[in-house]
Formats: structure tokens, C-alpha cells, sequence
């Protein structure tokens, strides 16, 4: 019997809409897990999902038959409408429309876990805008400043 297998490693990253910082430590609390079960019920293992107050990592497995996209879209349009219920504070919430997918190997997949891990601390010392473009330039990917921020 023929089998169609694929290990795909992704790192997806994106902020709240112009970076507000409404991820509070007791929404994150109860987001990173939804995020978790959104993508195992996708067919997109998650290893990792964390972040901070103004946006998240997600590290998973992709799905055979999804595309990145896909994946951003399942993942943005129903964590957007779950933290909507979360509060009257919550009601005008939006994602950024764009986001940064990264590959990963195998042999950086724990590497990649505890940097997730560790976002709290790393943010001490840089902005989101400066992790972003650091991801960037390492996987050279090109960009235009105009575009990046929403």
C-alpha cells in the first residue's frame, strides 16, 4: 500500500495588529493552548506556541495537505474570533495581515522550542520589529519596510 509522508518543520511568527500589547499574561495563558489544539485539529502538530504580549511563535508540523496559508488563515480567523469572546476590552482585536513562516530542521527543532520558550526574557533586550527583521535577514528573505508593519 503505497503511503504519501512528509516531515515538515515550521516556525510561524505575527504580532497583534500594530503590535498593541493586548496579550496579557492571563490571556496568554488560555491563547497559547487554544492555538495548540487549533493546529492539532488541522493536522498540524504543534511542538511549541508561545509569545508575548504583542504577538506569538507558533512551532509545528505542517499538514500534509494544507498549505502554509491555509494553516495562517484557520489559525488567525479562529483565535481572533475566540479572544472576541474573552471580553468587552477584546471586541476590536485583529492579527496583522501579514505574518513570517520559516523552515526548520529537524536538528534545530530543539533550539527552535526553547527560544519559544524563552520569549519573555528575549524580548527584554529587543522589539518585536527587531526580531522580525533578524528572522528575515538570517532566511533571506526580502522585505520592504513600507509593507511589513500593519
Amino acid at each position: 500500500m503505497p503511503q504519501s509522508l512528509a516531515r515538515i518543520l515550521v516556525h510561524l511568527i505575527f504580532s497583534t495588529k500594530d503590535r498593541v500589547p493586548v496579550l496579557t499574561p492571563a490571556i496568554r495563558a488560555e491563547l497559547h493552548p487554544y492555538l495548540s489544539v487549533v493546529l492539532r485539529d488541522n493536522d498540524c502538530p504543534p511542538l511549541k506556541v508561545g509569545g508575548v504580549e504583542d504577538h506569538v511563535h507558533l512551532f509545528f508540523g505542517l499538514s500534509r495537505t494544507l498549505t502554509v496559508a491555509k494553516v495562517v488563515e484557520i489559525v488567525k480567523t479562529s483565535s481572533s474570533k475566540w479572544i472576541k469572546t474573552k471580553g468587552p476590552e477584546f471586541m476590536a482585536f485583529h492579527w496583522q495581515s501579514g505574518y513570517g513562516a520559516f523552515s526548520v530542521s529537524q536538528s534545530d527543532a530543539d533550539a527552535v522550542v526553547r527560544y519559544i520558550e524563552n520569549q519573555a526574557e528575549h524580548h527584554r533586550r529587543t522589539t518585536f520589529q527587531d526580531e522580525y527583521r533578524k528572522f528575515l535577514e538570517r532566511y533571506q528573505v526580502s522585505y520592504d519596510e513600507r509593507y511589513v508593519w500593519d
